[in-house]
């Protein structure tokens, strides 16, 4: 019978973990489109000449700050003049996170005059609003603390470039030649913003898409249009609470060719070249911070092909081959693969400080060619691609300014639809939903560390009831942590606690305080209430995750030690003398967890204040639950250990329990 509903259960787990898996690899393919045309089957003819072609610039995450690292607003300042100088975008898009606005110890967070006041001076003083069109946008950074739009902490709606005119999701178009070219900025930050950490995940409210939606109808009105997307939060990271979601209203527009991010700082260089391509058929490219890696974006659109390259500041020439365009990033559901197929030339942007001497470029291990300059940053030079129409290739290039600064790069390219993978994290980035993730974690770990409990103290009574034959325990480590949790759980006031306090985290509130300016609020797993305003739930689950498994998870097993070690002395009588090992190995990890848990509820008073600190259920209550809990176990008197002798002190148990005991004296 016991193998018959082991194999019934393995049989479900292998059924529910498939599920899982197929709807994982479903959601992170980016294999469901095919090549299609415009509308008439034609293609831009791609020759020698400039026309068709404009490029601009995107930098994210500047976090100027007025207390750390004085060289993000320098390094800015030499951005905003030499950077522009240099290239000559027609754009610049700085997607959010424009100001740190963190306290100086790191923790607390609020805004800052003086960091927008370096923002402001440093564009007004290089003019780099002449030389290109300034296109800002907020991040969750720049919404810190800010009640709504009209709050005198919302500094982005004076010291901006746009925020005074477009204070949330905005539209810029740009006629050039016969082409429109347009750039759409998401605001996804929310309002109220609160401080951090619980202002992560953006949200669009019914207003936001509206507006979106409207944006969109205007851009699709005029023909022969390309959209460039803009936001900080990736759509990984953004809610929407009605039916269309962030990628469903950028993927419904037909000319949009990309969405443009950052807020993810590439993980912590654990994913430097964040891209992919969303189902809804767009790419989605998040590019690394300018805080700590000082990265920025060159990208172009060429004949309707977009293409792009990421640099760190400092680092001459820059190279954009924009033709033929890397195999990774082809988007058949929005480029014609004929523009490359027919294109009569290779064609290389070049930039550098200096003036350029040489430009050259090679396919494959062919012989270099040197490049014809056309005008402004474009070279090209003559090719035949029927040569190369099958499998992939590779194309580099090679240039040299005047003052001997030399740059190479190479890339692969596919004129008969042979397609690349991204990488798996770059998926899993930018293409899962962020807050399903964590409210998934959050039930998840909810679900290991509550279910063993009430299981354990189901197993209990059935066997003191007859219902089930005693067990038989080894001396396997296994064997010895099921026989503590199981006396644990036997203990009432003991279990009680450890077995509710997480389920309470679940619905109950867990802090009541200033979370935004001067307004109290009130946070639990499923939302945050301030100022008559709903954030649903997204970012605490995962802080609610955290509180379990470096909490809830550890105390439960030192408390389980503990009812252990008290239920051997009252067994055992008299109770055989500890080594001092043996105290430590019993005591130590009880107040290392108890210490970081106040360290954690310090941190917590430093973000939020002593309101929140002192109506703290998640963090400050909690202390006082594992201080009871662990003072009462260590005084337990005999008559609370009776359920757990029933079925543990018996003559069959007796040695083992004495050899246990043994073995943490010696």
């Amino acid at each position: 019978m016991r193998i018959s509903k082991f194999r019934v259960g393995i049989v479900v787990s292998m059924i529910l973990f498939s599920i899982l898996f197929t709807n994982v690899v479903n959601l992170l393919s980016t294999d469901a489109f095919t090549p299609v045309k415009d509308a008439k089957g034609n293609y831009i003819k791609m020759t020698d000449t400039p026309e068709n072609l404009i490029w601009f610039l995107q930098i994210s995450d500047l976090h100027i700050s007025i207390f750390r690292d004085p060289l993000r607003i320098t390094e800015f300042k030499e951005f905003c003049q030499y950077t522009l100088n240099a290239i000559k975008p027609r754009v610049v898009l700085a997607s959010g996170d424009l100001t740190d606005a963190k306290t100086k110890d790191s923790i607390g967070s609020e805004q800052f005059e003086g960091e927008w006041k370096h923002y402001r001076d440093i564009v007004n003083e290089t003019r780099a609003f002449e030389k290109t069109l300034w296109l800002d946008i907020r991040g969750n950074h720049d919404n810190f603390n800010v009640i709504d739009q009209n709050s005198r902490h919302n500094f982005f709606t004076n010291y901006s470039v746009q925020g005074k005119e477009h204070p949330r999701s905005y539209m810029y178009q740009i006629k050039q030649g016969d082409n429109l070219y347009s750039f759409i900025g998401v605001d996804a930050c929310l309002e109220p913003g609160p401080r951090r950490p619980f202002n992560f995940v953006g949200m669009l409210d019914d207003l936001e898409v509206t507006e979106i939606n409207s944006l969109i109808k205007k851009a699709e009105a005029t023909p022969n249009n390309y959209t460039v997307w803009f936001g900080h939060f990736p759509t990984s990271c953004i809610l929407t609470p009605g039916p269309e979601s962030i990628r469903d209203l950028i993927g419904k527009h037909k000319q949009g060719l990309v969405y443009v991010c950052g807020h993810l700082h590439t993980l912590g260089g654990l994913i430097p070249k964040m891209y992919t391509l969303q189902k809804a058929g767009f790419l989605e490219l998040e590019v690394g911070d300018w805080k700590d890696n000082r990265m920025y974006r060159v990208m172009a659109i060429d004949h309707g092909l977009l293409s792009f390259s990421d640099v760190r500041h400092r680092e001459w020439p820059v190279i954009l081959i924009t033709n033929p365009k890397h195999a990774l990033f082809l988007n058949h559901a929005k480029e014609n693969l004929d523009t490359i197929r027919n294109s009569t030339h290779i064609r290389i942007l070049a930039f550098s400080l200096a003036d350029i001497d040489t430009v050259k470029v090679r396919i494959d291990s062919g012989p270099w060619v040197k490049c014809k300059y056309v005008n402004g940053p474009l070279y090209v030079a003559s090719w035949s691609p029927g040569f190369y129409s099958s499998g992939l290739h590779k194309v580099e290039a090679y240039v040299k300014d005047v003052e001997g600064r030399i740059k190479s790069e190479s890339q692969p390219f596919s004129l008969d639809g042979t397609s690349l993978a991204f990488g798996i994290l770059s998926r899993i980035a930018l293409m899962m939903d962020a807050s399903s993730m964590f409210k998934t974690v959050f039930f998840s770990m909810l679900v290991l560390l509550v279910a063993p409990l009430f299981v354990i103290r189901y197993l209990h009574y059935s066997v003191t009831a007859g219902n089930m034959v005693k067990p038989r325990m080894g001396r396997s480590c296994w064997s010895r942590w099921l026989r503590k949790i199981w006396i644990l759980t036997t203990i009432d006031r003991a279990f009680w606690p450890i077995a509710l306090y997480p389920l309470y985290l679940s619905f109950g509130p867990w802090s009541i305080g200033h979370l935004v300016e001067d307004h109290i609020g009130v946070i639990f797993a499923w939302g945050i209430f301030v100022n008559g305003t709903f954030l649903p739930g997204s970012f605490t689950y995962n802080y609610g995750f955290l509180q379990l498994i470096t909490f809830q998870l550890p105390l439960t097993l030192i408390l389980a030690n503990i009812a252990d070690h008290r239920f051997q002395e009252l067994m055992l009588k008299p109770a055989k003398k500890m080594s001092v090992k043996s105290k430590l190995c019993l005591h130590v990890p009880f107040f290392i967890v108890f210490s970081l848990q106040m360290t954690m509820a310090y941190l917590f008073w430093l973000a939020y204040g002593t309101l929140a600190f002192l109506l703290g259920p998640l963090r400050t209550w909690s202390l006082i639950l594992a201080g009871v809990l662990y003072y009462q176990l260590l005084n337990l008197p005999e008559r609370c250990i009776k359920k757990a002798a029933d079925v543990w002190h018996t003559s069959s148990n007796a040695n083992t329990l004495n050899a246990v005991a043994g073995e943490k004296v010696n």
